[in-house]
């Protein structure tokens, strides 16, 4: 098939053979056709640049089509870009899981590699009960969670995750998750005490000697419209179920790799999870990966003489080359320090602009995060008919910008200008206006 193909062609294309995620194809306008990316920025097939606010749904760390792991990329494929994950080994792997362990708090030692963030929760939900199962407790089957959490589309996932909203028609496949209320603060907030003590409270109750784990997003419930947490929370809720005996998950999917100030939520929080879930910055955007990170005492847990005492899990990419190789080099530019220094100006920008909105009409529980910022432009739920309108707004004006219902958050990569966060901001503010 031709690459010269016009837009109108590739569109036409894509509507009779393509189903986009998330999206009703009956009402949704036609889609961008994007053709290439630099820095913030894709570029149309017209021409026009768009901003990127949202890194291209959570992925984009250091920008569009960034040299270095272009080359690492190539570097790889041109060296080996595929093999059998369950009878070898390769470098970047190897060198990309003591990368991680080297950042990761405490013992988090020992990292199993997949797909996506569902199937990094995924393994995470099921090395919770087989490691119970091999430890002679088979009784503590039972999984806690949040409500308003996202934590993926498998079913697994689905089942931790299956308050937001998303999954009704699936329902009837869901395993049973008992659902805790969820602390959701924001600036300025004069009662976000009394929540966490409801919270707590609700924990308790539930944190019988059944429990195998409690999963949760780390300071921001991404996909319930980016509702925050305090670090303090985190640390009673970790205190608690320490206490109970039970393991504690921490998705980081969305916040890990420097979005929410430090390099990973926990570290921010000063928390010791016992399993990490990785994905979206993983490979910097470039491809898709996940990578579960598991306590040593965990790992151990599975080791013996009978194979079913392993981890009988696994994907056919797992581990692949050419995912690792651009982890490593995503990896190298998050620790390098001139992104520390662009995710601390992000976040000064962030918070000058939210602290000027000032309790202005029209704009409601301003929150942060890192390099992430949220607000609510009004009432409603992810079908709300604010979302379409904040889009196209911001799209007429030069930007990606992607609301969750009356939800207008900023997660930019850290390349981003301030010029152009700034300029966003203004965007913003004129929305309401």
């Amino acid at each position: 098939m031709s690459d010269s193909l016009s837009d109108s062609d590739i569109v036409a294309l894509d509507r009779r053979h393509v189903w986009h995620p998330y999206t009703q194809e009956y009402t949704a306008p036609e889609p961008l056709v994007a053709s290439s990316g630099q820095g913030a920025r894709i570029v149309l097939g017209d021409g026009r640049p768009l901003i990127d606010l949202v890194s291209s749904w959570w992925v984009n760390l250091h920008g569009h089509a960034h040299p270095e792991i272009v080359r690492a990329v190539a570097e790889q494929a041109a060296r080996l870009e595929q093999v059998i994950f369950a009878d070898f080994t390769h470098a970047p792997a190897a060198r990309l899981a003591a990368g991680l362990a080297a950042i990761l708090p405490g013992d988090l030692d020992r990292v199993f590699y997949s797909d996506n963030g569902s199937t990094a929760v995924e393994v995470a939900l099921k090395v919770a009960l087989q490691f119970f199962a091999n430890r002679g407790e088979a009784g503590r089957t039972r999984l806690l969670a949040f409500e308003g959490g996202y934590h993926g589309d498998t079913v697994g996932a689905m089942s931790v995750g299956k308050s937001s909203g998303y999954f009704r028609a699936w329902e009837n496949l869901l395993f049973p998750v008992n659902m805790l209320p969820y602390p959701a603060t924001f600036l300025g907030d004069g009662e976000v005490e009394s929540r966490e003590a409801a919270a707590y409270e609700a924990l308790e109750r539930e944190l019988t000697d059944d429990v195998a784990a409690v999963i949760i997003e780390p300071l921001i419930q991404g996909a319930a419209g980016m509702r925050m947490c305090r670090p303090e929370f985190l640390k009673g809720l970790a205190e608690r179920v320490r206490a109970a005996g039970a393991l504690l998950i921490f998705d980081e999917v969305m916040t890990g790799f420097g979005r929410t100030g430090d390099l990973f939520a926990c570290l921010k929080a000063g928390v010791q999870p016992d399993m990490v879930c990785l994905s979206k910055g993983l490979t910097g955007g470039f491809l898709p990966m996940g990578a579960t990170v598991v306590r040593e005492p965990i790992h151990q847990a599975f080791l013996g003489q009978s194979l079913r005492q392993a981890f009988l899990h696994g994907h056919s990419y797992t581990a692949n080359p050419l995912g690792c190789a651009a982890g490593l080099a995503s990896l190298a530019l998050l620790l390098d320090p001139d992104c520390t220094r662009r995710r601390a100006e992000i976040e000064a920008i962030h918070r000058d602009r939210l602290a000027a909105l000032g309790g202005r009409w029209g704009f409601f529980r301003p929150r942060l995060a890192g390099t992430v910022a949220a607000v609510d432009l009004g009432d409603g739920g992810y079908d709300s008919a604010d979302g379409p309108r904040i889009k196209r707004f911001f799209l007429e004006r030069g930007f990606i910008m992607r609301p969750m219902g009356p939800v207008a958050y900023f997660l930019p990569p850290y390349c981003l200008e301030p010029a152009d966060l700034h300029r966003a901001w203004d965007t913003l503010e004129a929305a309401v206006s």
